[in-house]
């Protein structure tokens, strides 16, 4: 399994990006969220999902950790691929998915493409207590408070706390409040510090 790739923007396009890694070049499938991410970068990191069928092999990549884990909740719901899961997640933001989700609006998840009312209900009622679970609903609007910049200390720092066994929503909120009261800290410092705040 592909973890992420991190190399040079060669293209990008609203669906797709071509990011060259040790001289491959590699087309990623990405949302429009990412695609406004990427957009006039010369080098990301995209973390990636790699759907494997017989007749291809599909890479979907993803600015955030959040968005790829928002997608993989949704191709577990029936009748949603992946290509339905990127449309979805170029419709609305991974914060207003969670809580178009937690909400149970049926009403504006059908306005998207492809989305009719029997697949958005099975999307709310497949996925409302796990998007609680996770967490990522809450700390979804932190992340845009968060210079570009800081973007990789930020997911490394809450990569680390996950992996020292706190729960992803706190750790998310107080990395985020470190990095906005001190933006240049190295990602060693904020999990010192977010370690004694948790």
């Amino acid at each position: 399994m592909i973890e992420y790739i991190k190399g040079e923007v060669i293209e990008v396009v609203p669906a797709q990006a071509v990011i060259e890694c040790n001289g491959i070049g590699y087309a990623i499938s990405i949302s429009l969220n990412t695609f406004s991410a990427i957009q006039g970068k010369k080098e990301v990191k995209l973390y990636i999902y790699e759907a494997i069928r017989e007749d291809a092999h599909i890479l979907y990549g993803f600015y955030t950790r959040q968005e790829r884990e928002l997608f993989l909740l949704l191709i577990t719901v029936s009748g949603i691929g992946g290509n339905t899961a990127r449309m979805i997640l170029s419709a609305l933001s991974p914060s207003e998915l969670c809580n178009v989700i937690s909400s149970g609006n049926d009403k504006l998840l059908k306005t998207v493409k492809g989305i009719g009312l029997k697949t958005a209900q099975r999307i709310i009622v497949d996925l409302k207590d796990k998007i609680a679970s996770t967490g990522i609903d809450t700390a979804a609007p932190v992340t845009s408070v968060i210079a570009s910049a800081n973007t990789e200390v930020y997911e490394e720092a809450v990569a680390a706390l996950t992996m020292l066994g706190f729960a992803q929503a706190p750790s998310q909120k107080v990395v985020g409040l470190l990095l906005k009261e001190e933006p240049d800290l190295p990602v060693e410092k904020v999990i010192k510090l977010a370690l004694k705040r948790l």
